[in-house]
């Protein structure tokens, strides 16, 4: 039986306008919306008067003129950046011009990533981080502070940060309430998508999720475990299609996906691939050759 996964919708939203998602928190979301990024990207500020801006967004003429005047008047003094989709860093090179603020982030876009746009917003190559941020690393200002999150998976420059004032993790990318995350390799990864699930399951204090797309997670270990048992019915189901015989993974995804609109089929089969890398590597599954999409797969 597929695991039950407590998703989140959220109305339809006001593109520019300023929206207070909790106390000290404020969100303006780009009119960029698609499959890929529901509603469109969430840029959040956080504080009053000296703030930080979660994930500037795409480089949109439109959405950097909102998240600038929602801070007018106000010091932005640090810009947050989960990783480097053109859909959550582009705009921190005019915002922190217009403000003077750094851009903190994990680093550039990862060179092994080989998105083509068909699944995933394409990657922002001229994002280099002010200063560079690992696990554990504190960023802070007058009344608000981070925690640096490494989870990698959705990407290897991803990073999550958690708001310690308010028990929050600003998720990105990494876990979202309205859909699963895609996990495209080869540079994302199943194998650390499941550990940095775990990294958040295992912090009981968190009391919500912001993620850069959709609604708020108010119930956060609920979805992080419902994710990770998900991911764990894939590789069930992997093993399920291979019991007959040899089989591609778009012969997989017609069995898996069978329920889900054909048009997400394509990035179905690159997180599929991502599962299937990683059981080739442990010897549950074998391949004719190497793991690739258009690889033949048996039971290891």
């Amino acid at each position: 039986m597929a695991v039950s996964i407590p998703f989140a919708t959220e109305p339809d939203v006001e593109y520019g306008a300023v929206v207070e998602m909790a106390p000290g928190l404020r969100r303006v979301v780009a009119n960029n919306p698609s499959k890929f990024t529901y509603r469109g990207t969430g840029t959040y500020i956080v504080g009053q008067g000296q703030v930080a801006i979660v994930d500037p967004g795409p480089d949109d003429a439109d959405h950097i003129k909102a998240v600038l005047t929602a801070v007018d008047g106000e010091q932005v003094e640090a810009l947050l950046i989960t990783h480097t989709h053109r859909d959550h860093s582009p705009a921190s090179q005019a915002v922190g011009e217009a403000t003077g603020a750094p851009a903190y982030g994990f680093g550039p876009h990862p060179a092994a990533d080989d998105d083509d746009g068909k699944s995933e917003e394409r990657g922002d190559l001229e994002f280099a981080p002010s200063a560079s941020v690992i696990h554990g690393d504190v960023v802070e200002g007058p009344g608000w502070s981070f925690e640096c999150l490494y989870t990698p998976g959705h990407i290897s420059n991803h990073i999550a940060y958690r708001w310690r004032e308010a028990a929050g993790v600003f998720t990105g990318d990494h876990i979202m309430g309205w859909s699963t995350t895609i996990i495209p390799p080869p540079d994302g990864n199943m194998t650390d998508y499941l550990a940095s699930l775990r990294l958040l399951a295992d912090c009981p204090d968190d009391q919500v999720y912001w993620p850069t797309h959709g609604p708020p997670v108010t119930e956060p270990h609920a979805l992080v475990e419902a994710l990770y048992a998900h991911r764990l019915d894939r590789e069930r189901q992997i093993m399920e299609c291979l019991r007959p015989g040899p089989q591609t993974i778009p012969e997989m995804v017609k069995v898996m996906y069978a329920d889900v609109s054909s048009e997400l089929h394509e990035p179905a089969a690159r997180s599929v691939l991502a599962h299937l890398i990683a059981m080739v590597a442990d010897g549950r599954v074998g391949t004719d050759a190497e793991a690739t999409g258009e690889a033949v797969y048996y039971r290891g």
